[in-house]
Protein backbone atom coordinates (compact mmCIF):
# COMPACT_ATOMS: atom_id res chain seq x y z
CA UNK A 1 0.00 0.00 0.00
CA UNK A 2 1.62 3.17 -1.23
CA UNK A 3 1.12 5.26 1.87
CA UNK A 4 3.06 7.73 4.62
CA UNK A 5 3.98 4.98 8.08
CA UNK A 6 5.85 4.72 10.71
CA UNK A 7 8.41 2.19 10.57
CA UNK A 8 8.82 -0.40 13.58
CA UNK A 9 11.62 1.04 15.07
CA UNK A 10 9.70 4.42 15.08
CA UNK A 11 11.22 6.25 12.46
CA UNK A 12 9.14 7.58 9.95
CA UNK A 13 9.32 7.88 6.28
CA UNK A 14 10.18 11.33 6.25
CA UNK A 15 12.95 10.03 8.79
CA UNK A 16 14.53 7.51 6.47
CA UNK A 17 14.98 9.94 3.95
CA UNK A 18 18.87 9.69 2.58
CA UNK A 19 20.71 12.81 3.62
CA UNK A 20 22.06 12.96 0.06
CA UNK A 21 18.96 12.53 -2.18
CA UNK A 22 15.15 13.54 -0.68
CA UNK A 23 12.72 11.04 -0.52
CA UNK A 24 8.79 11.97 -0.57
CA UNK A 25 7.66 12.58 3.40
CA UNK A 26 4.74 10.93 2.45
CA UNK A 27 3.72 7.77 0.39
CA UNK A 28 5.83 4.59 0.60
CA UNK A 29 4.63 1.24 0.62
CA UNK A 30 4.02 -0.15 4.03
CA UNK A 31 4.97 -3.66 2.94
CA UNK A 32 8.44 -1.66 2.05
CA UNK A 33 9.06 0.27 5.66
CA UNK A 34 7.30 -1.37 8.20
CA UNK A 35 8.36 -4.26 7.92
CA UNK A 36 12.24 -5.01 9.75
CA UNK A 37 12.65 -1.26 11.20
CA UNK A 38 13.54 0.80 8.19
CA UNK A 39 14.58 0.03 4.73
CA UNK A 40 18.31 -0.10 3.93
CA UNK A 41 19.03 2.26 0.84
CA UNK A 42 21.74 1.88 -1.81
CA UNK A 43 21.87 5.00 -3.54
CA UNK A 44 25.63 5.44 -1.87
CA UNK A 45 26.93 2.80 -4.76
CA UNK A 46 24.05 3.80 -7.67
CA UNK A 47 24.33 7.82 -7.45
CA UNK A 48 25.41 9.65 -10.84
CA UNK A 49 27.05 13.07 -11.13
CA UNK A 50 23.57 14.72 -10.70
CA UNK A 51 23.17 13.49 -7.20
CA UNK A 52 20.39 11.05 -8.26
CA UNK A 53 20.39 7.10 -7.71
CA UNK A 54 20.96 5.26 -10.37
CA UNK A 55 19.65 1.33 -10.64
CA UNK A 56 22.04 -1.14 -10.88
CA UNK A 57 22.50 -3.52 -13.80
CA UNK A 58 20.58 -6.50 -14.13
CA UNK A 59 22.24 -9.99 -14.22
CA UNK A 60 21.22 -11.99 -17.67
CA UNK A 61 18.96 -14.12 -17.43
CA UNK A 62 19.11 -17.31 -15.80
CA UNK A 63 21.62 -16.09 -14.22
CA UNK A 64 20.29 -15.92 -10.16
CA UNK A 65 22.63 -18.49 -8.91
CA UNK A 66 23.96 -16.67 -6.36
CA UNK A 67 20.76 -14.59 -5.08
CA UNK A 68 18.77 -18.58 -5.88
CA UNK A 69 21.22 -19.86 -3.23
CA UNK A 70 20.53 -17.22 -0.73
CA UNK A 71 16.95 -18.02 -1.04
CA UNK A 72 17.37 -21.85 -0.95
CA UNK A 73 19.33 -20.93 2.49
CA UNK A 74 16.78 -18.57 3.94
CA UNK A 75 13.71 -21.04 3.41
CA UNK A 76 15.82 -23.98 4.34
CA UNK A 77 15.23 -25.66 1.05
CA UNK A 78 16.12 -25.46 -2.33
CA UNK A 79 13.87 -22.97 -3.88
CA UNK A 80 11.30 -24.17 -6.80
CA UNK A 81 12.02 -28.06 -6.34
CA UNK A 82 8.27 -28.15 -5.98
CA UNK A 83 6.98 -29.15 -9.51
CA UNK A 84 3.19 -29.74 -8.69
CA UNK A 85 0.42 -26.78 -9.15
CA UNK A 86 -2.06 -26.23 -6.66
CA UNK A 87 -5.64 -27.74 -7.95
CA UNK A 88 -6.95 -25.52 -11.05
CA UNK A 89 -3.92 -23.65 -11.51
CA UNK A 90 -2.16 -23.89 -15.08
CA UNK A 91 0.29 -21.59 -16.90
CA UNK A 92 2.20 -21.71 -20.09
CA UNK A 93 5.84 -21.40 -18.77
CA UNK A 94 7.16 -21.44 -22.12
CA UNK A 95 8.65 -17.39 -22.25
CA UNK A 96 11.25 -17.24 -19.88
CA UNK A 97 13.08 -13.88 -21.50
CA UNK A 98 13.18 -11.56 -19.00
CA UNK A 99 10.19 -8.91 -20.92
CA UNK A 100 11.91 -5.53 -22.07
CA UNK A 101 7.90 -4.40 -22.80
CA UNK A 102 4.65 -4.28 -20.94
CA UNK A 103 2.67 -7.31 -21.81
CA UNK A 104 0.21 -7.02 -24.56
CA UNK A 105 -2.49 -8.67 -22.44
CA UNK A 106 -2.19 -6.04 -19.75
CA UNK A 107 -4.98 -5.64 -17.38
CA UNK A 108 -4.93 -3.45 -13.99
CA UNK A 109 -6.81 -4.83 -10.97
CA UNK A 110 -7.94 -2.92 -7.96
CA UNK A 111 -7.13 -3.66 -4.72
CA UNK A 112 -7.93 -0.87 -1.93
CA UNK A 113 -6.23 2.50 -3.53
CA UNK A 114 -3.62 0.05 -5.45
CA UNK A 115 -3.70 -0.21 -8.73
CA UNK A 116 -2.16 -3.63 -9.79
CA UNK A 117 -0.61 -4.81 -12.98
CA UNK A 118 -2.22 -8.15 -14.14
CA UNK A 119 -2.17 -10.68 -17.45
CA UNK A 120 -4.90 -13.56 -18.15
CA UNK A 121 -1.75 -15.54 -19.06
CA UNK A 122 0.99 -14.77 -16.67
CA UNK A 123 -1.42 -14.27 -13.22
CA UNK A 124 -3.29 -13.81 -11.23
CA UNK A 125 -5.46 -16.38 -12.78
CA UNK A 126 -7.04 -17.20 -9.04
CA UNK A 127 -8.52 -14.32 -6.99
CA UNK A 128 -9.77 -15.71 -3.46
CA UNK A 129 -10.09 -12.42 -1.90
CA UNK A 130 -6.93 -10.88 -0.95
CA UNK A 131 -4.97 -13.40 -2.03
CA UNK A 132 -4.43 -12.96 -5.95
CA UNK A 133 -2.55 -16.51 -6.62
CA UNK A 134 -1.60 -18.52 -9.98
CA UNK A 135 1.04 -17.05 -11.91
CA UNK A 136 3.31 -18.36 -14.98
CA UNK A 137 6.62 -19.72 -13.68
CA UNK A 138 8.50 -17.03 -15.68
CA UNK A 139 10.11 -14.07 -14.83
CA UNK A 140 7.14 -11.80 -16.16
CA UNK A 141 4.82 -14.02 -13.44
CA UNK A 142 7.29 -13.56 -11.09
CA UNK A 143 7.28 -9.70 -11.26
CA UNK A 144 3.56 -9.54 -11.14
CA UNK A 145 3.32 -11.34 -8.02
CA UNK A 146 5.66 -9.08 -6.21
CA UNK A 147 3.50 -6.31 -6.59
CA UNK A 148 -0.16 -8.35 -5.67
CA UNK A 149 1.55 -9.86 -2.50
CA UNK A 150 3.30 -6.98 -1.01
CA UNK A 151 0.49 -4.50 -1.74
CA UNK A 152 -1.45 -6.28 0.96
CA UNK A 153 0.92 -5.99 3.40
CA UNK A 154 -0.39 -2.49 4.97
CA UNK A 155 -3.96 -3.33 5.55
CA UNK A 156 -5.79 -6.09 8.10
CA UNK A 157 -5.64 -8.50 5.15
CA UNK A 158 -1.87 -9.27 5.80
CA UNK A 159 -1.86 -12.41 7.53
CA UNK A 160 -3.93 -14.68 5.29
CA UNK A 161 -1.80 -13.10 2.35
CA UNK A 162 1.62 -14.28 4.43
CA UNK A 163 0.48 -17.44 5.58
CA UNK A 164 -0.29 -18.43 1.72
CA UNK A 165 2.04 -16.54 0.32
CA UNK A 166 4.91 -15.87 1.50
CA UNK A 167 8.16 -17.95 1.09
CA UNK A 168 9.08 -20.04 4.60
CA UNK A 169 11.48 -19.51 6.87
CA UNK A 170 13.30 -16.85 9.29
CA UNK A 171 12.73 -14.16 7.10
CA UNK A 172 8.98 -15.17 7.55
CA UNK A 173 8.89 -15.33 11.44
CA UNK A 174 10.35 -12.18 11.61
CA UNK A 175 8.34 -10.54 9.42
CA UNK A 176 5.37 -11.64 11.47
CA UNK A 177 6.35 -11.05 14.75
CA UNK A 178 7.40 -7.70 13.74
CA UNK A 179 3.93 -6.86 11.88
CA UNK A 180 1.82 -8.09 14.47
CA UNK A 181 2.82 -5.54 16.76
CA UNK A 182 1.95 -2.53 13.91
CA UNK A 183 -2.03 -0.93 13.56
CA UNK A 184 -3.44 -1.79 9.96
CA UNK A 185 -4.65 0.86 7.81
CA UNK A 186 -6.96 -0.35 5.39
CA UNK A 187 -6.88 2.95 3.14
CA UNK A 188 -10.13 4.26 1.44
CA UNK A 189 -10.09 6.40 -1.59
CA UNK A 190 -9.73 6.60 -5.42
CA UNK A 191 -7.70 4.17 -6.96
CA UNK A 192 -3.89 5.65 -7.59
CA UNK A 193 -4.71 8.53 -5.00
CA UNK A 194 -2.00 7.31 -3.08
CA UNK A 195 0.59 6.68 -5.80
CA UNK A 196 1.06 4.44 -9.20
CA UNK A 197 3.11 1.37 -9.88
CA UNK A 198 4.61 2.37 -13.07
CA UNK A 199 7.04 -0.36 -14.20
CA UNK A 200 9.99 -2.59 -12.97
CA UNK A 201 13.61 -3.57 -13.59
CA UNK A 202 14.92 -6.92 -13.43
CA UNK A 203 18.57 -7.54 -11.72
CA UNK A 204 17.99 -11.32 -12.03
CA UNK A 205 15.72 -14.30 -13.44
CA UNK A 206 15.31 -17.98 -13.16
CA UNK A 207 12.42 -20.58 -12.89
CA UNK A 208 13.28 -20.54 -9.48
CA UNK A 209 14.03 -16.62 -8.29
CA UNK A 210 13.37 -13.50 -9.44
CA UNK A 211 14.52 -10.10 -8.25
CA UNK A 212 13.06 -6.61 -9.21
CA UNK A 213 13.20 -3.14 -8.87
CA UNK A 214 9.86 -1.90 -8.55
CA UNK A 215 9.12 1.94 -9.55
CA UNK A 216 6.48 4.08 -8.34
CA UNK A 217 5.37 7.47 -8.16
CA UNK A 218 4.49 8.61 -4.96
CA UNK A 219 1.24 10.71 -4.63
CA UNK A 220 3.29 14.46 -4.82
CA UNK A 221 5.14 13.68 -8.05
CA UNK A 222 8.20 12.10 -7.18
CA UNK A 223 9.26 8.29 -7.86
CA UNK A 224 11.27 5.78 -5.71
CA UNK A 225 11.93 1.85 -6.86
CA UNK A 226 11.66 -0.75 -4.08
CA UNK A 227 13.57 -3.62 -4.53
CA UNK A 228 11.90 -7.35 -3.69
CA UNK A 229 12.50 -10.64 -4.79
CA UNK A 230 10.08 -14.21 -5.05
CA UNK A 231 10.93 -18.15 -4.78
CA UNK A 232 9.38 -20.65 -6.43
CA UNK A 233 8.07 -22.79 -3.64
CA UNK A 234 4.91 -24.67 -3.62
CA UNK A 235 4.03 -24.57 -7.14
CA UNK A 236 3.53 -20.86 -7.15
CA UNK A 237 5.69 -17.40 -6.39
CA UNK A 238 6.24 -16.24 -3.25
CA UNK A 239 7.26 -13.52 -1.73
CA UNK A 240 10.69 -13.88 -0.03
CA UNK A 241 11.61 -11.52 3.35
CA UNK A 242 14.93 -10.76 4.24
CA UNK A 243 16.25 -12.48 7.34
CA UNK A 244 15.38 -9.22 9.03
CA UNK A 245 11.44 -9.22 8.35
CA UNK A 246 11.43 -6.82 5.67
CA UNK A 247 9.60 -7.31 2.56
CA UNK A 248 11.69 -4.77 0.53
CA UNK A 249 15.69 -5.28 0.44
CA UNK A 250 16.16 -1.73 -0.47
CA UNK A 251 14.63 1.48 -0.99
CA UNK A 252 15.87 3.86 -3.58
CA UNK A 253 14.90 7.45 -4.96
CA UNK A 254 15.02 8.12 -8.79
CA UNK A 255 15.09 10.65 -10.65
CA UNK A 256 12.65 9.53 -13.44
CA UNK A 257 11.35 6.32 -15.53
CA UNK A 258 14.67 5.75 -17.73
CA UNK A 259 15.75 2.29 -16.73
CA UNK A 260 12.94 1.03 -16.04
CA UNK A 261 9.77 -1.31 -18.16
CA UNK A 262 6.95 0.56 -17.57
CA UNK A 263 3.62 -0.60 -17.72
CA UNK A 264 1.07 0.10 -20.33
CA UNK A 265 -1.76 1.78 -20.44
CA UNK A 266 -4.20 -2.05 -20.70
CA UNK A 267 -7.69 -2.43 -19.55
CA UNK A 268 -9.42 -2.32 -16.33
CA UNK A 269 -10.87 -5.38 -14.55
Amino acid sequence: MLSKVRASDGMTAQSTRHRRGPLAPAAFLLSMLLVGGCAQHTDDDRTGDDGQARPSAPAATGSGTGTASAAAEQTQQPSGTSAGRPAGCSTDDTDQAVPTRSPADLRWMTYRTDLLPASPTAGPLKVEGPVWSCFARTPLGGVLAIHAIWAKMGGSDWKAVTEKQMARGPGRDQLVAKRSELPDDDKTGAPGSDGTYLGFRFLTASKDQVTAMILMRLADGRYAAGTASAVWEDGDWKLRPTLTGSISESITPVGGTDGFVLWGAGKSS
